[in-house]
């Protein structure tokens, strides 16, 4: 293998540790055509940012880096729908609305595209939303305050719903763990549930995001039903008998093609 920069090697080194639970010195010296004292020097650097922690030759991911990772992981599955079903969502934003984001990994795809929005206020739960939106001129970002969920991004508790109390909002964009066959809605966290219950309570509108894979799935929590929102938008893969019988619930269902 032809030697590459050092920066380069230590990316590929954090991608080695992402896939397996420890690596040695030795293996990565071989796999990078390089000396051990080089991967050594590589390792030190990379513990001194903290994204890796030194063992007896070698390394293992910190917490900090097993998180990123599966966070990217998460938002990187069927990524073609949930941008797909954001440009969908993204047509009913109009200029000067107030909208809530929830902490869904589709629901960060809207968030991206609402970068260049005009004199928009976005309520969210979710430090990655409001890290797309930190440096977005015309978008005033409200974070809403709360616990930091152990493994994501995002706060939530009993001082989030206060929070909520608060505000009032034109439209609100949640994301699902699952969605039964029967309407129903489903998270994976009790906490979060309540969160949604009350971001759909303060919102005049709602809007569900949730791409084909979700759809048959249920999760921990109950936290609604399709026929309490106005619109579902997933993708094509949804069953289209499920499709039909969301439809007879009452919200305006729209499955777009990835």
């Amino acid at each position: 293998m032809r030697k590459m920069p050092s920066a380069a090697r230590q990316v590929r080194i954090r991608q080695h540790l992402a896939e397996f639970p420890a690596v040695t010195a030795s293996l990565l010296a071989r796999e990078f055509g390089v000396s051990g004292m080089t991967i050594r020097r590589d390792l030190l650097a990379l513990a001194e940012k903290a994204h890796v922690r030194r063992t007896h030759g070698g390394a293992v991911l910190t917490e900090r880096m097993i998180f990123e990772f599966d966070y990217r992981s998460r938002r990187e599955t069927n990524r073609a729908a949930k941008c797909a079903i954001a440009a969908e969502a993204r047509k009913l934003v109009r200029p000067g609305n107030c909208i809530i984001l929830d902490n869904g990994t589709t629901t960060l795809e809207l968030a991206s595209l609402l970068r260049d929005g005009e004199k928009l206020t976005v309520i969210t739960p979710s430090l990655a939303v409001a890290s797309e939106l930190q440096y977005a001129a015309a978008v005033e970002v409200i974070l809403l305050g709360g616990v930091v969920r152990r493994g994501s991004p995002d706060l939530t508790g009993p001082l989030t719903e206060h929070c909520l109390e608060l505000f009032s909002a034109d439209f609100v964009f949640l994301g699902a763990d699952g969605i039964g066959l029967d309407g129903s809605m489903y998270n994976s966290d009790l906490r979060l549930g309540r969160v949604d219950r009350m971001m759909r309570g303060i919102a005049k509108r709602c809007c569900v995001l949730a791409d084909g894979s979700k759809v048959g799935r249920t999760a921990l929590a109950r936290s609604g039903s399709l026929a309490d929102v106005d619109y579902f938008i997933t993708d094509t893969r949804a069953p289209a008998a499920a499709l039909r019988r969301f439809s007879r619930l009452g919200p305006k269902v729209t499955a777009v093609p990835v």
